[in-house]
Order: structure tokens, then C-alpha cells, then sequence
């Protein structure tokens, strides 16, 4: 039962780590990149759609992104929703292409995106944090209902709070990577 919810434990601190990466992924960092437009959704067809579910998002440059718009008609609604993502993005479309120039980073603008890439981590330790509680909560329910005994909830703990600092280092080291990458010139 305690091995369920310790693996139960690790898949939600994961999850956690995967939503970090892919809040990481949408930081501009100077160079192109397609995870940058991961965020942005369109209103097509009376809905808001993903960009990548009304064309396909390539980086021929290393400092330019470019998107085949799959239908005409969007093509508008798709710099309007890049423009609008704030991003600091200017596209420019040539029929059912657009393209979006990726523009150099200033020192204040890469110190702006290093709080920013903080801040992201931060809220990453705290998501991890969230399932630890969860779990020396379900730990301490257990014992007390009579499911496991007081050493084996000490042990579990133990294991839960190794989880918990190991998952703490990989946020710390996502974060050191993200800023030597923003603030590389």
C-alpha cells in the first residue's frame, strides 16, 4: 500500500518537473526555437486552438521561426495571436507563411527573463512541496487508521523526503541551465 503511494508520489513530482520544462521551453532565449510558440493559441473556426493544430512550426534559421499556415483564411488570426502572446514578437506573413524574426536580446530584457525562469522554478519547488504534504498526509492517515506501523511510516517519510530533495536538485539544475542559456550572448 506505502509502495503505491510512493510511486504515486514520484509520477506527480515528474509531472511537476514536465510542467517546469515546458514553462522553461516557452522562455525566449535569443535563438529560435519551436517550443517558444507552444503557447500561443489562435481563434479559428469559433474556438482557440493551439498554433500547432492549424499549421506547422519550423526553425529554418537559427534566428527565425517560420509557420505553414494550413488554411488561408487563418493566416491573420495567426500573427494577430503571436502578436498578441507577448512574446515581443513581430510576424510577417507572404501568403500562407508566416514568418516571425526572432529579435536579439538586450542585458535588460535577458535579466528580465532570468527573474522570470526564477520565478518558474520557484513554482516548480513549490508544486513538489505540495506532493510531499500529500503524501506524509496520506502517510499519517495510514498509520493512524492501522494500515502501516510507526517505523514503517518513519522509513516512508524518509523515502518521501529523499523524493522531495531529489526532485528539488533537478529544479535547481533545469534553472542554472535555463540562465547560463538566456544570459549566453
Amino acid at each position: 500500500m506505502a509502495e503505491q503511494t510512493i510511486a504515486e508520489l514520484k509520477r506527480r513530482m515528474d509531472g511537476a518537473l514536465d510542467a517546469l520544462r515546458r514553462e522553461f521551453g516557452g522562455l525566449r532565449t535569443g535563438r529560435a526555437s519551436a517550443h517558444l510558440l507552444d503557447q500561443v493559441v489562435v481563434k479559428a473556426y469559433g474556438s482557440d486552438m493551439p498554433l500547432n493544430q492549424v499549421g506547422n512550426v519550423n526553425v529554418p534559421e537559427p534566428r527565425l521561426i517560420s509557420v505553414q499556415v494550413w488554411d488561408r483564411g487563418l493566416v491573420i488570426s495567426v500573427e494577430k495571436a503571436i502578436r498578441d502572446a507577448g512574446l515581443g514578437l513581430n510576424p510577417v506573413s507572404d501568403g500562407q507563411l508566416v514568418r516571425v524574426p526572432i529579435p536579439e536580446l538586450s542585458q535588460e530584457r535577458r535579466q528580465e527573463l532570468t527573474k522570470i525562469a526564477h520565478k518558474y522554478a520557484e513554482q516548480g519547488r513549490v508544486a513538489v512541496r505540495n506532493v510531499r504534504r500529500d503524501g506524509m498526509d496520506a502517510m499519517k492517515k495510514m498509520e493512524k487508521d492501522g494500515k502501516i506501523s510507526q517505523d514503517e511510516h518513519r522509513q516512508r517519510a524518509d523515502e518521501v523526503q529523499k523524493l522531495t530533495d531529489e526532485h528539488i536538485r533537478k529544479v535547481d539544475e533545469m534553472l542554472a541551465q535555463k540562465e547560463k542559456e538566456i544570459l549566453q550572448v
